[in-house]
């Protein structure tokens, strides 16, 4: 038995070090290990296994280490007709023409969302999103819509969850997902980082369970308050088409 549990401990190791990645830059060993949290002798010989099976790959001239192929052909397999970062880009595209701002997919991993497409603004101003992002869902637009359209028992669970900040008062939070419940969508403005601004619409599948949400999102001074309120029609009804195709 605690054979296994080391065993389980080396795999959620070796995961913890490949996440370092999910940013797109390359790491050094020793920061591989601050940011992990453990000593640079056990991150070295994770880093070595990683290294033969092909899930990262180290630059002889700086000694860092980025993503291997392996990590590819893993993420080549994601790109199923079912995927809805597949099957909805046509939507998101026209959505971004239409709107001219940074269009993204989020869906809720636990107490985050993650970023699974975007189709970024044409703009020369623009707010860059990239994909793979993992973000809190105690804020900004699209993390209070993926908790106001949740069945209450993934909320509450959410909320129950003791990385959720202690400081963040339930019951206002709560009064504000039940508005957006209400209203059919969520905006923010400047609430996760200054500078940007978002609004979010709930996107359903035929069957009515919510599976992701759609978000617009620009720089604040173009992405006004009052701006963004005449977004939302368009940006829920894109929703509707997506939600629509999948099934």
């Amino acid at each position: 038995m605690e054979e296994e549990k080391k065993t389980v401990r080396a795999v959620e190791r070796a995961l913890d070090v490949l996440l370092c990645f999910a940013s797109g830059h390359e790491w050094g060993l020793t920061e591989i290990a601050v940011k992990v949290g453990l000593h640079k002798s056990t991150i070295h010989r994770l880093l070595a296994t990683l290294e033969d099976r092909g899930f990262v790959t180290r630059d002889p001239s700086t000694e860092k280490y980025r993503l291997g192929l392996s990590v590819l052909e893993l993420s080549a397999n994601l790109s199923r007709s079912d995927d809805p970062s597949v099957v909805l880009l046509p939507e998101m595209e026209r959505l971004r023409d239409e709107l001219s701002e940074t269009v993204s997919l989020y869906v809720r991993d636990r107490s985050e969302r993650v970023r699974i497409q975007a189709v970024q603004s044409t703009q020369a101003i623009r707010r860059v999103a990239t994909v793979g992002a993992r973000l809190p869902l105690s804020v900004g637009a699209s993390s209070k819509v993926l908790l106001a359209f949740a069945d209450p028992g993934v909320r509450d669970a959410v909320l129950s969850d003791p990385a959720w900040p202690a400081q963040l008062d339930r019951e206002i939070f709560v009064k504000q997902l039940d508005d957006i419940l209400a209203a059919g969508y969520a905006t923010s403005f400047e609430e996760r980082e200054p500078g940007a601004a978002a609004v979010s619409a709930p996107i359903f599948n035929r069957s009515g369970k919510l599976v992701a949400a759609l978000s617009v999102s620009g720089p604040s001074n173009r992405l006004t308050p009052e701006r963004m309120h005449e977004f939302a029609p368009a940006i829920i009804e894109s929703a509707h088409r997506m939600g629509t195709i999948l099934g």
